[in-house]
């Protein structure tokens, strides 16, 4: 479904990607996990179209979206939920679901996708009229991932989801991003809580200063003894 082919990223001089090489299988959810500063977020944004690639490929779908722009990048399915969440606070959460559906021309599939959004997060359809900067952190996460959802993505990127959030809201999210892959959603996932994400992955890559230096499934990961001392505490 995805595959990022020696991808090197820049922000001025200094390089944040190194020649990255990662594929995603339809079905699946992958995991990059590394610490602060190791380009997690960069190779996110550069799949998106956020930033532009100074070398490199990247395909999505059997196309070659390197140098899309990143609306055409979300039309195509691959839509990113991004870190810190960026609601838009003076919104309403019916006003700021509806945004996520920008490009969608349907109005059924629109409404089919709202309450889909409503079923998986219930709170979201008891606070629609509320403004989206009154609710609490785990509720503007539910709300964050829901408003990508509407856009009807085959591809979702998520940016630390768990970032700020009490375990026990954690441990919901992820449920949900599990129930979300169970429905057909293709996921790829940026996590520091490097537990959590290898839990429900199928595979994952472990970044390091702009370059892969590990790549295997979850539960092999889980056990490797780097891994763990390294990202799952010993």
């Amino acid at each position: 479904m995805l595959k990022l082919k020696n991808i090197h990223t820049k922000y001025g001089h200094i390089e944040a990607l190194k020649g990255i090489d990662i594929h995603i299988k339809e079905g699946e959810i992958v995991t990059i996990i590394g610490g602060n500063g190791a380009g997690k977020t960069t190779t996110l944004n550069t799949i998106s179209g956020i930033i532009k690639p100074v070398a490199g490929e990247i395909h999505f779908l059997n196309k070659d979206i390197t140098h899309w722009k990143a609306d055409k990048i979300v039309a195509e399915g691959l839509v990113q939920v991004p870190e810190g969440r960026q609601i838009f606070p003076n919104l309403t959460v019916y006003e700021n679901l509806q945004l996520g559906a920008y490009l969608v021309k349907d109005k059924l599939k629109v409404s089919e996708k709202l309450e889909y959004v409503y079923y998986l997060f219930p709170r979201l359809k008891e606070r629609e009229k509320q403004l989206g900067g009154t609710l609490s952190g785990g509720e503007q996460q539910m709300f964050a991932i829901g408003r990508a959802l509407m856009s009807d993505p085959v591809l979702l990127l998520l940016d630390e989801p768990s970032l700020g959030l009490a375990p026990i809201v954690v441990q919901n999210i992820f449920k949900i991003i599990q129930d979300i892959n169970k429905k057909g959603t293709t996921i790829l996932l940026v996590e520091q809580n490097a537990h959590m994400a290898l839990s429900i992955a199928h595979r994952g890559y472990v970044l390091e200063t702009g370059k892969i230096t590990l790549e295997d499934n979850a539960k092999n990961l889980l056990s490797n003894d780097e891994v763990r001392k390294a990202y799952l505490g010993g």
